[in-house]
């Protein structure tokens, strides 16, 4: 994405509500966004709430790559008596935006009507899955399908396609349906219940080869006879198998204090399955590992020791 970024001073004020809206209807997690801009989740939060009014540009600019959008759409706005058109092409440029602006409502809201009025509209059922960036072979991970309903709390199914090799370990809600030869689990949740993520754990498989990648695909499917509809699952897809540790966001052989945190928040959203704390804080305060190919397991080092040829 081009920019002119002598323009941009090198601290620019951002609009928090822009921010997220622009996340919100792109379906991407804080999580992706943070990883992409080099920050904490929580960074992302504080910025979507206005928290941290200023930010560098070379943040922004990450942020609008992250976004896929113009650096411009996410700084805040001067007042309208500031930025008014003074020159015929600037005139020329606001009739411009208007009509195109009033056409995007137009579409928006027919779409809108049409789908709260046909009967074969989707079930509302909005499924995102969240994955940790690395994979060892044989290790086991952690998965997250956030879940987004309506009101009418309808009941729906949700499926997962596991990667080939990779077994299901622990889950939360239990699968209703489980093949671990063909990686196929299904989880019915029935009306009324409102949980908002199903969780699990799987088992990277022991022949994995590192530099591949483990595939997800899934969907939810929900309603019944002719107003059935299937809707695939969105956020991320797949891992990296690497000789890294899942909690390791950036991939530098070393938990670091804010990845650790991210890694509480992911055991605090995991209820119902086990995640080793223990070994996690064993790895975090030694300052490094090391990935043990004969024992298929990580091992702590000191950052002296890990440096070492």
């Amino acid at each position: 994405m081009n920019r002119n970024t002598v323009d941009i001073p090198a601290s620019v004020s951002l609009d928090g509500e822009v921010l997220k809206r622009l996340r919100e209807e792109k379906r991407l997690t804080q999580l992706y966004v943070s990883k992409v801009v080099g920050v904490t989740t929580d960074t992302i939060s504080r910025w979507e709430n206005n928290r941290y009014p200023t930010m560098r540009r070379e943040n922004a600019l990450k942020l609008a790559e992250a976004l896929e959008v113009p650096v411009e759409e996410l700084l805040r706005q001067p007042s309208a008596a500031t930025q008014a058109p003074t020159s015929p092409r600037q005139v020329r440029v606001a009739i411009v935006a208007g009509i195109l602006a009033a056409c995007i409502l137009g579409v928006l809201l027919a779409m809108f009507w049409y789908y709260r009025e046909s009967p074969m509209s989707p079930a509302g059922i909005v499924a995102e899955r969240v994955l940790p960036r690395y994979a060892a072979p044989g290790t086991v991970i952690p998965v997250q399908v956030r879940l987004a309903q309506r009101n009418d709390d309808s009941g729906f199914i949700l499926r997962e396609a596991l990667p080939k090799g990779w077994t299901l370990q622990q889950a939360n809600p239990p699968p209703s349906s489980l093949d671990n030869d063909s990686g196929m689990v299904r989880w019915i949740v029935k009306t009324g219940d409102v949980r908002d993520r199903v969780v699990y754990l799987i088992k990277v498989d022991d022949r994995a080869v590192p530099g591949s990648f483990g595939v997800f695909r899934g969907e939810v499917v929900a309603g019944a006879g002719n107003t059935k509809s299937a809707l695939p699952v969105t956020g991320q897809s797949q891992v990296a198998v690497a000789p890294k540790l899942w909690a390791d966001l950036d991939g530098d052989g070393r938990i670091d204090d804010s990845e650790m945190l991210q890694a509480s928040y992911v055991v605090d959203e995991m209820a119902g399955v086990h995640i080793d704390w223990l070994e996690l804080e064993r790895l975090w305060n030694a300052g490094g590992y090391r990935w043990d190919a004969a024992k298929g397991r990580f091992t702590p080092v000191r950052p002296l020791e890990a440096a070492a040829p």
